[in-house]
C-alpha cells in the first residue's frame, strides 16, 4: 500500500465513538461484554473439541476452525475498540493501520469461505451419510481447511498490496477500527480501480459462497422432511433456522457494505453495520453452532466430573 511522508510518520486518528458521546459508556461496555463472551465461548469449545475424543469428527474439525477464527477475529479489533472509547483522540500509526486491516480482510475471508465448507459438510452428512466417513475422511478436511486459509491470505494481501493511495489533509478514519473502505474515503487519489477489485473479491468471497449455503439448506430441508417423526422435524428445523439465522447476519451485513456502489455507502451507517459481523457473529457462533449440542453438553458433563 503506497504512503505519503506525513502517512508513515503520523498514522491515523480513528472517529470512533467520539461523535455519539452519550453513547460511549453503553456501547463500551455492551462492547466489553461481547468480547468476554466471545473469549470465553469459543475458547471453551476449542478446549472440548481438543478435550473430548468423541468430537474428533469432520464436524467438530471445523467447527474448533470457526472457533479460533472468531477468537482471533474478535482480538483483532474489538480490544482496540474498548481502548479507544474514551481517548480524547484514538492514534493508530500507518504500520498499526496496515496490519490491523490486513489480518482483519483475511480472517473475514476465512469465515466465508469456512461457512461455505461447513454447510457442506452437512449436505454430505444429512444427505449421503452411508458414505459420509469416505468423503470427508481426514485429509479432504486437512485439505479443505489449509486451502480455504491459504485463499483468503492470497485474496487479502492481493487487496491490500494493490492499494495505491495518496492521502490529503486530516488522516481521520470515521470507523472504529483501521478498515479498508473507510481508508478508500479518505484518500484523495483515483480509487477507482480498488473498488472494482473490492467488488470482484467480494463476489467470490461473499456471494458465490452465501448462495451456496442457501443451497445447502434447502437441500437439509428436503431431507429433513422425509424425516417421519414430527419430533425430529421440528428439532432439525429449529438447529438449521439458528444456524441460517448466524449466516444471514453475517454474510448479509457484509455483503450490504461490500457489494454496492461506494458512492451510496454512508461511514456511519457502515461502521455500525461492523459491529454485527466484527463483534455480534463471533460471540454468537458457539452458541448456536456448539454449546446447544448435544455431544458438546456431554463433553462439558465430563470435564465438570473430571475438575470434581
Amino acid at each position: 500500500m503506497a504512503k505519503d511522508n506525513d502517512t508513515a510518520e503520523f498514522g491515523f486518528f480513528l472517529i470512533g465513538i467520539s461523535n455519539y458521546p452519550e453513547w460511549r459508556d453503553t456501547f463500551f461496555t455492551m462492547l466489553l461484554i461481547t468480547y468476554l463472551c466471545t473469549l470465553l465461548g469459543n475458547g471453551l469449545i476449542i478446549f472440548l473439541i481438543l478435550f473430548d475424543p468423541h468430537l474428533h469428527t469432520p464436524m467438530y474439525f471445523f467447527l474448533s476452525n470457526l472457533s479460533f477464527l472468531d477468537l482471533c477475529y474478535g482480538t483483532a479489533s474489538m480490544p482496540q475498540a474498548l481502548v479507544h472509547c474514551f481517548s480524547i483522540h484514538p492514534y493508530l500509526s500507518y504500520s498499526q493501520c496496515f496490519t490491523q486491516m490486513s489480518v482483519s480482510l483475511a480472517l473475514a475471508t476465512a469465515e466465508c469461505l469456512l461457512l461455505a465448507v461447513m454447510a457442506y459438510d452437512r449436505v454430505v452428512a444429512i444427505s449421503n451419510p452411508l458414505h459420509y466417513s469416505m468423503v470427508m475422511n481426514g485429509p479432504v478436511c486437512l485439505w479443505l481447511a489449509v486451502s480455504l486459509w491459504g485463499i483468503s491470505v492470497v485474496l487479502s494481501a492481493m487487496l491490500v498490496l494493490s492499494l495505491r493511495l495518496r492521502f490529503c489533509g486530516a488522516k481521520v478514519i470515521n470507523h472504529f477500527v483501521c478498515e479498508i473502505l473507510s481508508l478508500l474515503k479518505l484518500a484523495c487519489s483515483d480509487t477507482s480501480v480498488n473498488e472494482l477489485m473490492i467488488l470482484i473479491t467480494g463476489i467470490f468471497t461473499l456471494l458465490l459462497p452465501f448462495g451456496f449455503v442457501l443451497l445447502s439448506y434447502v437441500r437439509i430441508a428436503a431431507a429433513v422432511l422425509r424425516i417421519r417423526s414430527s419430533q425430529g422435524k421440528f428439532k432439525a428445523f429449529s438447529t438449521c433456522g439458528s444456524h441460517l439465522t448466524v449466516v444471514t447476519i453475517f454474510y448479509g451485513t457484509t455483503i450490504s457494505m461490500y457489494i454496492k456502489p461506494q458512492s451510496k455507502s454512508s461511514p456511519d451507517q457502515d461502521k455500525f453495520i461492523s459491529v454485527f459481523y466484527g463483534a455480534l457473529t463471533p460471540m454468537l457462533n458457539p452458541l448456536i453452532y456448539s454449546l446447544r449440542n448435544k455431544d458438546v453438553k456431554g463433553a462439558m458433563r465430563k470435564v465438570m466430573a473430571k475438575m470434581a
